[in-house]
């Protein structure tokens, strides 16, 4: 693979006003998706003094957000675990938590881990994250290497957070593909190949808050600069809006019924491109016929837009292209059937060539193929182990697709034990009762059976306390060696040790590797994990040392890759699919009885499938708004963080508040068939009426931990229910129904 070194030439180490300074990556723990390159200022006691972007890293160019310059805090804080603990099943709930040492925690890990494999199969044992982040490859090698299949766990039902998407392209394109913001070349906006999107389509992403795919949002702000237009889609006004050559507001979870009203719209005025389709494409008479059952009138009165206004922005993806789709997590969870809407939203784009073209739809050279977000080491485990995946009778896609479990039939097995009892967990950067898991007290009740669980974090939680007998406490990114490989810029970024770990606290990757030794040595080979690093980097070229001193390395890039034979293993012109072509019907969905044609399926419940429950709960409620101060569920434990967000916010538009007797900074109970949840108001015209919008993974580390730090009193969570789409991908957790009243505390 032919890399380029974009940090050659930056020393790792400077010195400045008395300190070192070292170029290095932010990921995890605590981080978010992006790994941006940041330069850690230490004193030569090796403590943190400061923290900066890094100028050299061409991902982010030396801009950070607020969490990044809050790291010192978190590696100060006073709640941080420093040392392994243990208690009693019996005592699940209760703080009373003791301290061991690791030998002897690995001890009664491997002991209880091979007794249950012993007496039940290795299947029975669950290995389980959060949000990927880079710990994907070590915990699928960890448990693969165990014999167990099922990875994933009990979290968001039908895995809905960028797979739903990825499995709408994968299916149609052969791989996954993104907007061209430059991200791919290291000298970004000037690079003379590119030429920045002459359009837009934003749908159901704040870029600006929300880094979807890896994506930040100031590269979308440059693309504007260049003379972007910006096609804006989201019921809520945002930053984006304000500065959109039109903004769609869109009833939640209808995403789908607009894509499919375009594309009628382009077929039908023959603004597609000809050419490209009959060359490139499989299926279109199909596609055409389907795209007949979407009339501008129906599609109007699904999505509660006017017939001009989608006229307009699909004219406008023809006429100002190239045209570039950014969409974001409300389109994997505000409709169940989300593989198909991200099946439509794409067609529109491929049916009008925007494919693999400077200022379209790319798909970056993927720099570890399928070494990262599929999963490491599935050669450990045998077939007819694989074979036990649970859910994959039921969806085809999770045998091939994924290496998850799908959430919601986990949590069958565990209520059920059937086809088999599950009797252990072992969970890794994963905070579900908070986070993202729907109805979180039935959760909490599965788990609650198993024999033995497992925690491996930073913090204690409430996913900690309620449910842990062994707790594993992490390090933070200053203090351990890692690699940082995104997927919005493919890219291999080092995450260099500045300082010691606090405690005894070790690295997720140090943790993995020294218990999976345990599990099955020859699966883990190496004595350390920089070589567990190289090893796994070896198709850029570099060790892990090497690449601490010119990261980050980018894989080289060429566009229109289906014209040289670059997408497909065999080296002929195409896509790497079964036709060799894009497929508008898919033969892929097809042979797993899907509809290999894209289509619109109304969101459950909702104003038209569920009549009489709208009428009962007139508000769709929209979950998990993102804040700058907060990823998920970590950063509630920051002074600095709280001091901007000190609690759980809900948001609607002033006429709904007079409608329903509630008014700004007002506690509200928002409430639905499913459960309750209590928030604090703000009145705002810049959410639509009809919708309520609110924060998720709410909890108050400063509360009573036996109360669970008061989680399920403010989880949003409770008045939504698991429901995944009939591919096993997507929810509606972004578009459920609920109402709303004062709550007098």
């Amino acid at each position: 693979m032919e890399t380029i070194a974009a940090g050659q030439g930056f020393p790792l180490h400077t010195r400045k006003d008395g300190e070192t300074v070292t170029r290095t990556s932010a990921w995890t723990a605590p981080g978010c998706h992006n790994g941006c390159g940041i330069k850690i200022h230490t004193d030569d006691q090796g403590n943190v003094t400061k923290i900066e972007g890094d100028e050299a890293t061409p991902f982010n160019q030396g801009r950070l957000c607020a969490r990044c310059f809050a790291v010192p805090d978190a590696l100060a804080a006073d709640d941080r675990l420093l040392y392994p603990l243990k208690r009693a099943r019996e005592d699940r709930g209760k703080d009373k938590f003791e301290r061991i040492t690791w030998d002897e925690a690995y001890d009664l890990i491997e002991a209880t881990f091979n007794d249950i494999k012993e007496k039940y199969g290795a299947e029975s044992v669950i290995f389980q994250q959060g949000t990927g982040r880079d710990i994907t490859p070590y915990i699928t090698r960890l448990s693969w290497s165990f014999g167990s299949p099922n990875f994933g766990g009990v979290g968001q039902s039908g895995d809905s957070c960028y797979l739903p998407r990825i499995a709408g392209m994968v299916g149609t394109l052969g791989g996954f593909w993104l907007a061209d913001y430059s991200q791919q070349f290291v000298d970004r906006f000037d690079n003379p190949e590119w030429r920045a999107p002459g359009v837009i389509f934003n749908v159901g992403v704040n870029l600006l808050v929300s880094n979807s795919d890896g994506v930040m949002g100031y590269w979308m702000v440059e693309c504007l600069k260049r003379g972007s237009k910006l096609i804006n889609v989201d019921p809520k006004i945002t930053w984006l809006s304000s500065r959109a050559d039109l903004v769609l507001r869109p009833r939640p979870g209808t995403d789908g019924a607009l894509a499919m009203g375009m594309i009628n719209y382009l077929i039908e005025n023959d603004l597609y491109d000809k050419d490209f389709v009959d060359k490139w494409c499989y299926g279109f008479e199909q596609l055409a016929e389907r795209a007949k059952e979407y009339p501008l009138s129906k599609v109007a009165a699904i999505t509660w837009l006017a017939e001009d206004d989608i006229v307009r922005a699909t004219r406008m993806i023809v006429e100002d292209g190239p045209a570039a789709l950014q969409w974001g997590l409300a389109a994997d969870s505000s409709n169940a059937e989300a593989v198909p809407a991200a099946h439509a939203m794409q067609t529109v784009f491929q049916i009008t060539g925007n494919v693999d073209v400077p200022g379209g739809m790319i798909m970056p050279t993927d720099i570890l193929p399928g070494g990262y977000a599929g999963g490491w080491g599935r050669e450990l485990i045998s077939q007819e182990q694989l074979a036990k995946k649970i859910g994959i009778k039921k969806y085809p896609m999770y045998a091939f697709a994924t290496p998850y479990t799908e959430s919601e039939e986990v949590l069958k097995v565990l209520e059920s034990g059937e086809p088999y009892e599950l009797h252990a967990c072992w969970n890794q950067t994963m905070n579900p009762i908070s986070c993202m898991a729907p109805e979180p007290e039935r959760v909490l009740r599965a788990f609650q059976k198993l024999d033995f669980f497992v925690d491996v974090t930073p913090y204690m939680t409430p996913t900690t306390m309620a449910l842990a007998d062994v707790v594993l406490p992490v390090c933070l990114f200053p203090e351990r060696n890692g690699v940082a490989l995104t997927t919005g810029s493919q890219r291999a970024a080092a995450m260099v040790k500045v300082t010691e770990p606090r405690g005894e606290s070790k690295s997720d990757q140090q943790i993995n590797l020294e218990l999976g030794k345990r599990f099955n040595p020859k699966g883990w080979p190496w004595d350390t994990v920089e070589e567990m690093f190289t090893e796994m980097i070896k198709p850029t070229g570099y060790t892990f040392e090497e690449l601490c001193e010119v990261s980050p390395v980018l894989p080289a890039f060429q566009y229109r890759k289906y014209e040289k034979g670059l997408l497909r293993p065999d080296g002929q012109p195409g896509f790497n699919t079964s036709t060799g072509r894009i497929e508008l019907w898919c033969g892929m969905f097809q042979s797993i009885g899907q509809d290999p044609l894209p289509y619109y399926e109304e969101v459950r419940p909702g104003p038209l499938a569920t009549p009489d429950l709208y009428e009962k709960y007139p508000l769709i409620l929209t979950t998990g708004v993102r804040r700058w101060t907060t990823f998920h569920s970590e950063h509630r434990n920051m002074p600095r963080m709280r001091a901007i967000v000190k609690e759980p916010l809900a948001q609607m538009n002033p006429a709904d508040a007079e409608k329903y007797g509630v008014k700004d900074n007002d506690i509200v109970e928002l409430y639905n068939n499913n459960g309750k949840a209590h928030m604090r108001l703000r009145v705002t015209p810049e959410i639509m009426e009809g919708n309520i919008q609110t924060d998720h993974a709410w909890w108050f580390p400063e509360g009573d931990p036996e109360d669970l730090y008061g989680v399920m009193d403010v989880n949003v969570n409770n008045l939504c229910e698991y429901d995944c789409g009939k591919h096993g991908f997507g929810t509606n957790i972004k578009a459920q129904l609920c109402a709303v009243r004062k709550y007098e505390e």
